[in-house]
């Protein structure tokens, strides 16, 4: 009885994640080409998410509020999302870890530099909050996205994002600039 104990235990161990529709907790989204450990092809059609931004401007240190949402009721189990220059294909700054659906990863051996999925449930929208480098150009958040084992979005990008360099901005990503008019 022991034995078959030990067996059944092991057995949901290791199928039952993926008879659930989502591979094992040791499943990940590769940080380079942002493609998920395991054998399918990425959805060709339009994704029915979108990457949200709270700025289109950013200054070293702003904070930018980034949530990945589902358009209607299409869900998501993972993902990986992270900033990278315009042609870049290395993640820049980093994310503040806030939601519980959400985990820091370390990309490039920098901590946080992009955010994934903590579990497997099924979410709608996460919000996070990423934190502006120094010395960075144009830059957009990108992401992948899965849906299920046979369903997952690679590459899905927000709008383009401008450092602001010629005026001063606060750390609400407003800018404190003046202006006057002479009549």
């Amino acid at each position: 009885m022991r034995r078959h104990s030990c067996f059944v235990f092991l057995f949901c161990g290791i199928f039952l994640p993926g008879i659930l529709g989502f591979p094992q907790t040791n499943s990940s989204i590769d940080c380079d080409s942002l493609l998920p450990n395991y054998e399918a092809e990425p959805q060709t059609s339009a994704p029915p998410y979108i990457i949200a931004v709270s700025f289109d401007n950013f200054e070293p240190g702003n904070e930018v509020q980034v949530t990945l949402e589902a358009l209607e009721d299409a869900g998501f189990k993972g993902f990986n999302l992270q900033a990278r220059e315009i042609d870049g294909d290395v993640p820049v700054g980093t994310f503040k870890i806030t939601d519980p659906n959400t985990k820091g990863l370390a990309c490039h051996n920098m901590t946080n530099s992009a955010v994934s999925h903590a579990n497997s449930d099924v979410k709608q929208k996460i919000t996070t909050t990423w934190i502006a480098p120094h010395d960075v150009k144009e830059l957009q958040f990108i992401a992948t996205v899965v849906q299920n084992l046979e369903n997952f979005w690679v590459g899905i990008q927000s709008k383009s994002l401008t450092p602001t360099h010629s005026e001063s901005v606060n750390a609400t990503g407003k800018s404190k600039r003046k202006v006057c008019f002479s009549v």
